[in-house]
C-alpha cells in the first residue's frame, strides 16, 4: 500500500488518515514535537519530523486546520510532493475534478460537493458535506468547515475561514461577492454582502464584529 505523510496528530489529522485510508493509502502522521506524538489518539504510524530524511520521497499532506500553520509548513517543504486528499464521496461537476488534480495539497472530505467552474487555490480544506457552488474562486489555504455552503459566484480570498453550516449567498457573474482575505465567517451565519479583510463576521445576516 502506498504510504502517505500527515502533518499533525490531533483531531483533523485522523479525520485527514481517514481519508487517506479510504483512497488505499497508508497514512503516516507527522508530530512537530515528541509530547505531541506522546498525545496522539489511536493506533497510527507517526514519526517526528525531525525524522523526515531531508531527501525523502514520501508524498505530503497537511491534516492540521489552523490556515497559517497550514501555510507555514507548506512553506518550509515547498520543494517536496503533496498530495490532495480527495475522500470517494466527494462529487463533481464537469471536468470540475480535471481541475482539481491539477492543485497540491486540498482536502477534500467526505460529502463535499463541487459544480463547474470552480478554481481551488492549494491548500485548502473543504470539509465534510460542505457544498461549492458554479463559478466561485477559493483562493490558497481557505478553510470552509462542515456543512457550510457557498453560493456560485463567491470569490474567497486566501486565508479565510468560513465556518460550520454558515451559508453565502450568491455573487454574480459581474460582480463576485467578496469575502476578503484573512476573513472569518462564524457558524451559521449567512453573508448576503461583501466582506472586508482581517475581520470577523457573524449573524443572520452576517455583520461585522470585529
Amino acid at each position: 500500500m502506498n504510504k502517505v505523510g500527515i502533518f499533525g496528530c490531533a483531531g483533523f489529522a485522523r479525520e485527514c488518515a481517514d481519508i487517506a485510508y479510504a483512497m488505499g493509502l497508508h497514512p503516516i502522521l507527522i508530530a512537530y514535537e515528541a509530547n505531541e506524538k506522546a498525545a496522539l489518539k489511536g493506533d497510527y504510524d507517526c514519526l517526528l519530523e525531525s525524522e523526515l530524511p531531508a531527501n525523502h520521497t514520501l508524498p505530503l499532506a497537511i491534516g492540521i486546520g489552523d490556515n497559517g500553520v497550514r501555510q507555514k509548513i507548506a512553506e518550509r517543504y515547498f520543494e517536496q510532493e503533496f498530495i490532495n486528499l480527495i475522500h470517494p464521496s466527494a462529487t463533481f461537476g464537469y471536468q470540475q475534478k480535471n481541475a482539481v488534480d491539477q492543485k497540491r495539497g486540498l482536502i477534500i472530505a467526505a460529502g463535499v460537493r463541487l459544480t463547474n467552474q470552480i478554481a481551488l487555490g492549494d491548500f485548502c480544506i473543504l470539509n465534510l458535506n460542505a457544498t461549492i457552488g458554479h463559478d466561485c474562486i477559493l483562493d490558497a489555504f481557505v478553510n470552509v468547515a462542515p456543512g457550510a455552503n457557498i453560493s456560485g459566484n463567491v470569490h474567497i480570498q486566501s486565508g479565510c475561514w468560513i465556518g460550520t453550516n454558515a451559508a453565502i449567498n450568491q455573487g454574480s457573474e459581474s460582480a463576485k461577492l467578496i469575502i476578503g482575505e484573512n476573513t472569518i465567517v462564524g457558524s451559521g451565519s449567512v453573508v448576503t454582502k461583501p466582506c472586508d479583510s482581517n475581520a470577523v463576521y457573524a449573524g443572520v445576516p452576517a455583520v461585522r464584529k470585529k
